[in-house]
């Protein structure tokens, strides 16, 4: 049975992209929802462009209520009932009664080598460490930030001179890659981890 997929953005979407446009064919899944947390994200006119469905539940009413912000997201889950929930660069972090909600359904992209810098910044946290290598993961996501089992990772060498701009420029297809790689083998139930290198 094919697997229903929403995806939660905050802004471009570049990976959003690169997920919508893998779910075709003999892929075992296909995108049901894009949905963001901030109305003028780019994402969503992209999800437009590509005749997927797209909401935005602006987190910004909602104040420092963050379960009243999470419940409409999940009313608008329920409504579009995914299987499986992709979180491609939504800057928002989920308390632990939502992520248990969808334990072993929700995937999160992060750009380091994980556990090595959860959180923010971590392209220059790399470059700060004198790190020879970095990288992204794929994780299920649980109540801990960017702490879930890891179902795969990419790396790519720091090179002399790198900064985080140059250094995220060049980890960003590998990111789609890795992502898109990753969901086709968990859609299908199968959670090998997926090495990349770049």
């Amino acid at each position: 049975m094919t697997k229903r997929v929403a995806i939660l953005i905050s802004g471009g979407g570049s990976n959003m992209v690169a997920l919508a446009q893998s779910m075709c064919g003999d892929h075992p899944a296909r995108p049901v929802l894009v949905m963001s947390n901030d109305p003028q994200a780019g994402g969503l006119a992209k999800a437009r462009a590509m005749n997927i469905p797209t909401l935005a539940i602006d987190h910004k009413p909602y104040g420092k209520d963050r379960a009243a912000f999470e419940a409409a997201l999940q009313r608008a889950l329920e409504t579009a009932k995914p299987d499986i929930i992709c979180l491609a660069g939504f800057m928002r972090i989920l308390t632990p009664e939502f992520t248990a909600k969808w334990e072993g359904r929700m995937l999160n992209i992060h750009p380091s080598l994980l556990p090595k810098y959860k959180g923010l910044h971590t392209h220059a946290r790399a470059l700060e460490a004198g790190d020879s290598e970095h990288g992204c993961s794929v994780h299920e996501v649980t109540a801990a930030l960017d702490d879930g089992p890891i179902l795969g990772q990419a790396r790519i060498a720091v090179h002399a001179g790198d900064t985080p701009e140059t250094l995220a420029t060049r980890l960003l297809p590998l990111e789609h890659a890795l992502y898109v790689a990753v969901l086709r083998r968990f859609a299908a139930g199968d959670r090998t981890p997926v090495n990349l290198d770049g």
